[in-house]
């Protein structure tokens, strides 16, 4: 038996010989609920696009048929990954070696992009890093600068320096890459935690001064994602790397991504806030649950 209801189907579950009072949603509801918003021929810029995080996005926003800006300091990887996501999707690439510690090259950026590429519709604020684990009365101040001019000041000067067009143009979407290091502090985590928070502030911030415009802003928060994040962080020291990720199962690039284009792609009259993502094992940034996992995962 089925019912409708606001012009959508409702299937009856049939227990007996009277209609259960549980519903199945009919597939044509489902699907409006969970349609995604096209993103086809928008453009994309990403940083840290060479590896990690950066990278799936890059996958997941080639796939979706965006043009792309992909911006690193490892160039060869860049190219490397702009021939694969050529040859897949036949979108169009640009890539460009470029430090987010030097506001310069940020702010320039705009005038070296082809002209095709030049209005950004969607910019993913994704470098990012951690340097060491110390105390605060220990830290290497030298690293926390890197840490702040990475984390902080590059996603200021991309936003100074893309979101006036939006504004212009009266559309667009900001995504920035914090963590759940943005929503609490833990030993050995006071300059990053610091970045990670202001970056959160940041983001709501950005909200607050383009509400009322057509542009939305969004903060992802992950959890504990296997990456070269912790090779960077323990200064590859191999060991130390792979005792973060021990007995635990942790969240993949790729996981991260597809929050990220889900995101994107909600329809025009949805912003969300912030997600945060943790691994199924992890109820905060450092309490996680180490089990004995099955060798194919451990592996």
């Amino acid at each position: 038996k089925t019912l409708r209801l606001h012009n959508f189907e409702l299937d009856v579950i049939h227990t007996s010989d009277k209609p259960s009072p549980f519903f199945v949603l009919g597939l044509d509801m489902a699907s409006a609920l969970y349609k995604s918003y096209s993103v086809r021929d928008q453009t994309v810029l990403i940083s840290g696009a060479s590896s990690g995080i950066g990278e799936a996005c890059a996958w997941r926003f080639a796939e979706a048929g965006c043009r792309l800006i992909l911006v690193a300091r490892r160039l060869e990887r860049l190219q490397a990954l702009k021939d694969k996501l050529t040859q897949e999707y036949k979108v169009p690439i640009y890539v460009e070696s470029l430090d987010v510690q030097s506001i310069n090259a940020i702010t320039s950026l705009p005038d070296r992009l082809p002209e095709d590429f030049k209005a950004v519709d969607i910019l993913v604020n994704n470098a990012g890093l951690a340097l060491g684990s110390n105390a605060i009365h220990e830290n290497l101040l030298e690293d926390v600068a890197t840490m702040v001019n990475t984390n902080i000041l590059s996603v200021l000067a991309f936003c100074r320096t893309f979101i006036p067009g939006m504004v212009k143009r009266n559309r667009g979407h900001v995504i920035n890459m914090s963590s759940i290091a943005g929503h609490e502090a833990y030993v050995g985590g006071s300059g990053y935690c610091a970045t990670k928070h202001a970056v959160d502030a940041m983001t709501k911030a950005a909200r607050h001064d383009l509400n009322g415009t057509d542009i939305r802003v969004t903060s992802i928060s992950p959890g504990a994602v296997r990456t070269e994040f912790s090779v960077v962080r323990t200064k590859g020291d191999l060991a130390a790397e792979a005792a973060v990720y021990a007995g635990i199962d942790p969240l993949r690039a790729a996981d991260i991504a597809d929050n990220v284009l889900y995101a994107a792609t909600r329809p025009p009259h949805v912003q969300v806030a912030d997600i945060v993502v943790l691994a199924s094992y992890q109820s905060s940034a450092r309490n996680l649950a180490r089990v004995k996992l099955p060798a194919a995962q451990e592996a």
